[in-house]
């Protein structure tokens, strides 16, 4: 079986601000806090039946696995589905439709009450708390985030495999042109190097979150998604202050997406083409 360079996230129980700062959030390098959110409400209460219960009748959108195309874009649900039915769902069999980047605590604000913002040197955009649900072997393709912001990733009820990449190897992830994601045919659990031979030289991460576990992703780190069991997640997130990466994000978020939206509507499918053809040109020049 087909492996990939992957070491290991450091896990720990738990860390003083000033040390996650000198440790994870300058030298910007990922790590697993186990007991982050054992002081929580969210610790005790947040599972599937709390959801459904509280959030039950809210119709939610939700993602498959399809590849992005000139029909559906990077943020664009596939279909909507009542809260309670796709827990349902979740529980009852594996299924690819995943709730993706949704803001359900601003639809259901006593949840707020139930998470706490943790003091590790960042300040969070208090207002955009996403949450991200996902059936047994569900998949979240491999993407970096629009805005370069840290991430804190909090996981509930069940467990998913997390597979991470510095920015550094952007160049071996067959990244597409005008994109955040890599080319959508790579099976990252099961890489085959015949076909995507430079990933064979990416050095990235990984990590298995259980419960109330966290996640801390430094500023553009690409990351993908496996949901070992049905469960979801949480994420607060804090804006760079790096110059270059404030430069990016804006880049990416004022002028990027929108030459991609106009490039889709010219050419279409012919642009999806061109730009999963120059992905793998370019990868495959540094084998």
């Amino acid at each position: 079986m087909n492996t990939l360079h992957l070491e290991e996230i450091p896990r720990i129980a738990a860390i003083s601000r000033a040390d996650f700062i000198k440790q994870f959030a300058k030298p910007q390098k990922p790590v697993v806090i186990q007991k982050l959110t054992e002081d929580w409400p969210a610790y005790q209460k947040w599972n599937l039946n709390y959801i459904d219960k509280i959030a039950g009748g809210i119709e939610v959108p939700l993602f498959d696995d399809r590849p992005i195309s000139s029909k559906y874009k990077f943020n664009e649900p596939h279909m909507r589905m009542k809260m309670s039915a796709y827990i349902d769902l979740l529980k009852t069999q594996p299924t690819n439709y995943r709730i993706f980047l949704y803001n359900l605590l601003k639809e259901i604000p006593v949840l707020r009450d139930d998470i706490k913002f943790p003091d590790l040197g960042f300040r969070y955009l208090r207002g955009i708390p996403f949450l991200f649900f996902g059936g047994e072997n569900s998949k979240v393709f491999m993407h970096y985030d629009i805005d370069y912001a840290n991430i804190l990733h909090f996981h509930f009820d069940g467990e998913k495999k997390c597979i991470l990449y510095p920015p550094s190897e952007s160049k071996f992830l067959y990244k597409l042109p005008c994109a955040l994601i890599s080319h959508q045919e790579i099976d990252f659990n099961n890489p085959d190097f015949t076909r995507w031979p430079a990933l064979q030289k990416a050095k990235g991460y990984i990590t298995h979150l259980k419960h109330g576990e966290m996640l801390y992703m430094p500023e553009g780190y690409w990351h993908q998604m496996t949901y070992l069991t049905p469960g979801f997640s949480l994420s607060i997130r804090s804006m760079t202050r790096r110059p270059k990466h404030i430069v990016r994000g804006s880049y990416n978020f004022f002028i990027m997406r929108y030459i991609d939206n106009a490039m889709r509507n010219l050419f279409k499918e012919k642009w999806m083409s061109y730009k999963n053809k120059k992905a793998i040109k370019r990868s495959n020049k540094l084998v």
